[in-house]
């Protein structure tokens, strides 16, 4: 195959993934929200649950 038309078909092929992509990422964008809610969410209570108590102080 010629490298001419190797590289225009590999351009060709990355712009219709990349609208493949765009199109992807504006449907998913209030899910990915929650996601990340909710993954930070798992690891402040997986950090609360790893913690030791501190000994309570007297006064």
């Amino acid at each position: 195959m010629q490298p001419d038309i190797h590289l225009a078909l590999h351009h060709a092929r990355s712009a219709e993934l990349r609208a493949q992509a765009a199109a992807h990422r504006t449907d998913a964008t209030p899910r990915t929200e929650l996601r990340t809610r909710l993954g930070w969410t798992l690891i402040e209570v997986g950090l609360k649950l790893a913690t030791r108590p501190r000994p309570a102080t007297a006064h």
